[in-house]
């Protein structure tokens, strides 16, 4: 063997992506759910080139898209330091039947880069009553029997494509050729084969080893074409054509030997005669970082070196050769599989335990020599409902590590990360043979210029501009007021139009239904021109989630059964679930501190004839100590004032008052300068207390058509995540879905601590059922970290 000298890149070099490129994961705490349940979830942001968290984006969209393929939900879910997490109710309201949704979740910035880098998982949605329905059942059965016999010979039909390592077939160079057969729906069967030349003669049989994958070697020979004679386990049959040949050409093979990586370039004797001392150029990259390039003479028909480890990243490298004219000939795509100084134990205090016994799970993150490492784990315990097969779902692992960085939906892709399964690279080879590469925008590497279109948010935004009253001209310099009131408080901002009128509020945090106020005023301090509001809410990117039943799976029908089992044992029946019901009553007063005023109102005809809340007080409150303070003057600064709160809220604005229309006010109070009142709102409480209680009856959604200056909305902020119910033995007396619920503890915030170890303990369910623990989550160098643990619940 020929090894060649290479040259290896720094990762800071000119082919470095010019782009950051962001991944994002979701861990849930299942992928299975019922009707009524909740879906959790712990969002990982990190930079695609290496696997690091990354603080670039702040607001994560995550939607649940319904088997109709329609966004019936979506959460702003807060990223900070690229972790956040969040949940959906899977209610009424929402539309939930049974069926297959999607999860999707990605950020404006990675927009830029393409649906390649939006991260996408399907989940199931059952209703248990109804999948185990025995009328239901059998009409489902009649109409697939009716189905069947008329649409026999579609569901019978498969296809097998075959991929020739490299790209090419290339006359008298032995070459393997990677083979993926999937049925009509696109799921992998298994099927075994021969091929034949043009001469009908028998040159080498083939069989699919995992996933309907598999691979075969053969020596197209000068003159000849090849053809395959496929047959599938149910005695289907089939000939399909080779691919074509090429006469001349250059291609890349890649094989491990005894924990070596050789990479070999392949010819024939007509393709040098052709181009005699051909310089070539081997370029090796890993998410549009080069770590290889090296441009060797070719002067025979195959030369090999071997690809140091230690010189890649670990996961899909791809690996490119060009020929003199820089055109590329041949790619192999590879994956580097690294032994990283890390030690995560995953361990619970007992293997069996009793109904409703606290369990308490350890978790260890340290070097190989006991020094600890610093990483971010989320945590998900479930009831198996009887299902005993591992599960080789979409893991933090297989995405970033795989899945992200090919092309198509990988058939169980959790079972090549398996560290049990001794053929699992040998499979996972196969599948890079097959399903190849996405085009990633590193693969192009274009001008970000001409591709950056939606920009990183740091934060929330509220934008648009003013022009005059009548007509278009820009208002320039106007005075931007915005306030917003929602459970958690008040907040108020102020900026000033720019040279076109356009006004921008960034960076803001707000959480769930939130009150808007917005006005404007000139230099004077008047209300002036008309505000033209951008919208609050981005249109997401179009939904390529395809139709799809829920079929009827055997790990589907177990599952329904065990449940249903388990809610019948426990009483709870169909005529026990409720359909969702808002209960709707009168708003009940804000919670103050003064205790009883010395004066109150309440909105009575006379007050409604009022134009303004500050019109109203000055009328109402005359009669009062405030005779001197409040007056038009006055109402010109909040300097000088008595405290005003609305719903219990001081405002440190007086245009914040104004947003308060009298239709909306319930009642007013007054209170006296005391020192009491200034221990509670501060010093300025000394000249008096005046608090402003709303009835709700607000504007909706929609501004207000008859003011130009001022716009009052509500408007949805960063999703505020709920806390996982977990109750205890005497909680969930009182609480028996609870009691028997599925996912039995989910916590997304797991962290050790400065010696490397975290403890968390819960009480689990009165079900006798066997339970996995699975945690995820990366470290602070950006190795995905997946453990799995089982314990059992028994009397």
């Amino acid at each position: 063997m020929f090894v060649l000298s290479i040259v290896f890149l720094q990762a800071q070099d000119k082919k470095t992506i010019k782009a950051d490129v962001e991944k994002v994961y979701l861990h849930t705490d299942r992928s299975t759910y019922f009707i009524g349940e909740d879906i959790w979830y712990k969002a990982y942001n990190v930079r695609a080139s290496n696997n690091l968290l990354f603080d670039n984006s702040n607001i994560l969209y995550v939607e649940l898209i319904s088997s109709e393929s329609k966004i019936i939900a979506q959460n702003k879910t807060n990223l900070e330091m690229g972790l956040g997490h969040g949940d959906f109710q899977l209610q009424d309201s929402l539309g939930v039947k049974p069926g297959i949704y999607q999860l999707r979740a990605y950020t404006n910035w990675n927009r830029n880069f393409g649906d390649d880098f939006v991260f996408k998982k399907d989940i199931e949605i059952i209703d248990v009553f109804e999948s185990n329905d025995k009328s239901k059942t059998a009409q489902n059965i009649a109409s697939e029997t009716k189905i069947t016999k008329k649409e026999a010979a579609k569901q019978n039909t498969f296809r097998i494509d075959f991929f020739p390592e490299g790209g090419s077939l290339i006359e008298n160079v032995s070459s393997i050729v990677g083979f993926k057969a999937v049925d009509n729906n696109g799921k992998p069967i298994e099927i075994n084969g021969e091929i034949y030349d043009s001469n009908n003669e028998l040159v080498t049989a083939f069989e699919s080893v995992h996933d309907g994958m598999g691979k075969f070697q053969m020596l197209p020979m000068e003159g000849k074409s090849y053809y395959a004679k496929i047959k599938t386990s149910t005695g289907i049959e089939l000939r399909q054509e080779l691919p074509n040949i090429l006469k001349q050409g250059y291609s890349l093979s890649f094989k491990g030997m005894k924990g070596r990586n050789i990479v070999s370039i392949n010819t024939n004797q007509a393709t040098l005669a052709q181009n005699p001392n051909a310089a070539l150029t081997v370029i090796g990259k890993a998410k549009g970082i080069t770590y290889l390039e090296t441009t060797q003479t070719l002067t025979e028909t195959t030369l090999s070196f071997e690809l140091p480890k230690d010189k890649f990243p670990a996961g899909i490298s791809q690996i490119t050769l060009f020929d003199n004219a820089n055109k590329p000939q041949s790619e192999r795509l590879i994956y580097i599989e690294k032994e990283n100084d890390l030690e995560v134990e995953l361990v619970t205090d007992k293997e069996t335990y009793e109904p409703n016994e606290k369990t308490i799970v350890y978790v260890s993150s340290k070097s190989k020599k006991g020094v600890a490492k610093s990483a971010s784990f989320s945590l998900s315990v479930t009831d198996m409902n009887g299902v005993e097969d591992k599960d080789f779902g979409t893991t933090i692992s297989s995405y970033f590590l795989m899945e992200s960085d090919i092309r198509g939906k990988v058939h169980h892709p959790g079972y090549y990360f398996d560290a049990t399964n001794p053929k699992r690279l040998e499979h996972l080879d196969n599948l890079l043979l097959t399903q190849g590469w996405r085009d990633f925008i590193w693969k192009t590497n274009p001008n970000p210029n001409k591709t950056i279109r939606y920009a990183a948010e740091k934060g929330l935004e509220i934008s648009g501009r003013v022009k005059q009253l009548l007509g278009k001209k820009a208002k320039v310099n106007s005075n931007m007021s915005l306030s917003l009131m929602g459970k958690k408080g008040m907040q108020f901002f102020n900026t000033a139009t720019d040279s076109i009128g356009k006004f921008k509020f960034e960076n803001l945090i707000f959480y769930n239904t939130t009150q808007l106020f917005l006005s404007t005023k000139d230099d004077k301090g008047k209300f002036s021109g008309e505000i033209v509001l951008d919208s609050v809410y981005r249109t997401p990117p179009p939904v390529g989630f395809q139709n799809e039943s829920i079929g009827f799976s055997e790990t589907i029908k177990s599952i329904a059964d065990n449940v249903l089992k388990k809610y019948t044992a426990f009483g709870i029946k169909p005529e026990n679930r409720l359909n969702e019901v808002k209960i709707t009553a009168k708003k009940k007063y804000a919670t103050v501190l003064y205790g009883r005023p010395d004066f109150d109102y309440k909105m009575d005809k006379e007050g409604l004839k009022f134009s303004s809340a500050s019109d109203l007080i000055m009328d109402k409150f005359q009669m009062f100590d405030f005779n001197k303070l409040i007056s038009p003057e006055s109402f010109s600064t909040i300097e000088g004032l008595p405290v005003i709160l609305i719903d219990g809220n001081p405002i440190n604005e007086l245009a914040q008052l104004n947003f308060v229309s009298p239709e909306e006010i319930e009642k007013i109070e007054a209170l006296r300068g005391t020192e009491m009142l200034k221990t509670l709102y501060g010093p300025d409480a000394g000249l008096g207390v005046i608090s402003i209680f709303t009835n709700g009856k607000s504007t909706g959604n929609q501004p207000k058509k008859d003011i130009n200056q001022s716009i009052k909305i509500k408007i949805d902020g960063y999703y505020l995540g709920r806390t996982f119910y977990a109750p205890t033995p005497e909680q969930a007396e009182l609480d028996v879905i609870a009691a028997v619920r599925n996912t039995i503890y989910w916590n997304p915030e797991l962290r050790p601590d400065k010696t490397g170890n975290a403890t968390v303990n819960y009480y689990n369910t009165k079900v006798e059922t066997k339970v996995k623990v699975a945690l995820e989550g990366i470290t602070a160098s950006g190795i995905p970290v997946v453990k799995n643990v089982y314990y059992t619940i028994k009397n």
